[in-house]
């Protein structure tokens, strides 16, 4: 691995971690201890499980994870997870020059539609909508890039919404057969998809014609390979390709690697060794059908053969996974959606898997885009990260008659944030032919963050699907949820899960608490739970080798945020 990137060092990180260590505790900078950037073991917060300032601890877990920052066993690095930034973009238009009114008769999605139509045609810009409430009887589509829909703020601008997905696009069934609706978990009454990718689900949902839904079309074969790649390892920056032709700094590109007959991939995801070896793969249909694991990331650099990337690589490359880099459907980029509230007209709660698409906010073959500042409500599903990377969902909020998946991370979505987010109570007693899930992650997504959340109702969720390498942070929680998933998705967690500084208020430990559950994760500064209600057991027969540190505790660990200690890393 390269011992350097983007001005980060071995040393500077190695300082810069006993640094941040201190700053969570106290509040203000600390130098490290040693110029060579050595971690402090003095007995200060520098040491693992040593007090610090305030009563705060230091686990030995954190001292290990900046000797190793990409290449840890337990712990994933996420310091690059989210949106690069939150872009101010001009202003273009403004939705009422497009004929919408704030009368609470008129439909305003036309004109919305056609001012964010009119913002592309400009070559990008920010759409505005002034305080009020704005009826829409359509969706609303974002599917340009540089285009930014924003609202006075989400307690004063309103988009209430009057119909659902269903009779908008027309019934969606599930790919894998049954009487599901995949309304269920995907598609939102404002979507954040590349106009031509929009325009191809839709027209093979009407056909009904299920599509896939991710980054290389309904079949998913529209895509074409770029290049071979020699073996590498799990955390490096810089590959070495065979063909560096079609390459260039700034291009988005498809790290796409598939599994062999022995399923040595999905293994590999899991943390290899005997436990993950004897589990049986073969009759995980929904499972299999999620690979190829396909990982989209930005080329910074091109010297040679040599190729660095803007992330580091989230898995080994082996010659028997066939690794390559490969283009996709073009993505949506720099769009976002700001500053106000969806409020869907209310509705009984459908039973379970049958959802009409009351859905709010979904980012769908979306790279670099954003929510900031919105607020849904009477949704059956709130947002939605869909084959979505890099993005970050800011100050969101989930609220109203109660809801299905609040949040729902699947498709090989990786990389994403979502932080400062919000799962208020449901205002009406849930219906008893319901679920209620939380913040979901499933399909091989990896590399996403849940940071400084409140969840009045919800848990953990997994859906199977193996996700790997997720992280949740500095949240409070209220653990009454349930997970889903079928028994064909495969296992509920595979390696590198991080559950990091988590309060349960009601004391349940289901999916809170990792150390008997998931494969070389780590549970770090979790409050006394117990197992009552859904319980688990482990996919994984053996040692999981994974952690438990901290116990019993809860804002006593240091650094309290596992994502910003680690953003700060990079600086």
């Amino acid at each position: 691995m390269s011992t350097a990137h983007h001005g980060m060092t071995r040393r500077g990180l190695l300082a810069g971690a006993t640094a941040v260590a201190a700053t969570a505790v106290t509040g203000t900078p600390a130098r490290a201890s040693d110029p060579s950037g050595a971690p402090n073991t003095s007995g200060t917060p520098g040491t693992p499980g040593a007090p610090g300032p305030s009563g705060g601890q230091v686990p030995s877990l954190w001292r290990e994870f900046t000797r190793a920052p990409f290449t840890h066993p337990q712990i994933p690095y996420v310091g690059r997870a989210g949106a690069a930034r939150i872009r101010r973009l001009p202003v273009v238009a403004d939705v009422r020059a497009f004929g919408a009114v704030a009368d609470g008769v008129t439909d305003c999605a036309p004109a919305i539609n056609r001012a964010i139509a009119a913002a592309a045609r400009a070559g990008g810009g920010t759409v505005t909508i002034p305080p009020g409430t704005f009826r829409i009887d359509g969706l609303v589509l974002l599917g340009y890039d540089n285009v930014v829909l924003r609202g006075a703020g989400s307690g004063r601008t309103t988009l209430y919404a009057t119909k659902n997905l269903t009779e908008l696009i027309g019934p969606y069934g599930s790919r894998y057969g049954g009487t599901k609706s995949a309304w269920s978990w995907a598609g939102g009454l404002i979507w954040l998809a590349p106009k031509a990718r929009w325009d191809s689900l839709t027209a093979a949902i009407r056909a009904q014609d299920w599509p896939f839904e991710g980054w290389t079309g309904n079949k998913r074969d529209e895509w074409e390979e770029l290049t071979q790649i020699a073996p590498a390892r799990r955390g490096q920056w810089t590959i070495t390709v065979t063909d560096p032709s079609r390459l260039r700094p700034g291009r988005l590109v498809l790290l796409r690697v598939a599994d062999d007959a022995g399923h040595t991939l999905l293994q590999h995801m899991s943390g290899d060794g005997p436990g993950p070896a004897a589990y049986y793969w073969e009759d995980k249909t929904k499972l299999l059908s999620y690979v190829p694991y396909e990982w989209p990331v930005r080329v910074t650099a091109v010297r040679g053969h040599r190729v660095t990337l803007e992330r580091p690589l989230p898995l080994d490359l082996r010659p028997e996974w066939n690794p390559q880099l490969t283009t996709h459907v073009p993505e949506l980029t720099g769009a976002g959606v700001e500053g106000l509230t969806l409020d869907v007209m209310e509705t009984p709660q459908s039973p379970h898997l049958l959802d009409k698409g009351y859905n709010g906010v979904v980012l769908q073959c979306a790279y670099d885009c954003w929510v900031d500042d919105v607020t849904v409500r009477n949704v059956d599903n709130g947002f939605g990260l869909v084959a979505a990377s890099a993005c970050t969902l800011r100050r969101t909020r989930v609220g109203g008659r109660g809801e299905h998946h609040p949040y729902f991370c699947r498709e090989g979505s990786h990389d994403n944030l979502v932080e400062d987010f919000t799962v208020e109570q449901r205002t009406v007693p849930a219906p008893s032919d319901t679920q209620l899930h939380g913040i979901n992650v499933e399909g091989l997504s990896s590399h996403n963050v849940w940071s400084r959340g409140e969840m009045r109702m919800g848990t953990f969720d997994s859906h199977r699907g193996l996700p790997f390498a997720n992280v949740r942070t500095d949240i409070t929680v209220d653990n009454n949820g349930r997970h889903g998933g079928d028994a064909n998705a495969g296992p509920l967690f595979g390696a590198r899960f991080t559950h990091w500084n988590v309060r349960v208020t009601n004391g349940r430990a289901g999916l809170m608490r990792l150390d008997g559950l998931a494969p070389w994760s780590a549970t770090v500064g979790l409050n006394e739970v117990t197992e009552f209600d859904q319980t688990d057991v482990p996919d994984f027969t053996g040692d999981l080798h994974s952690r438990l540190e901290l116990y019993g505790t809860w804002d006593a660990v240091r650094p309290r945020n596992l994502y910003e200690a680690q953003r700060a890393l990079s600086r």
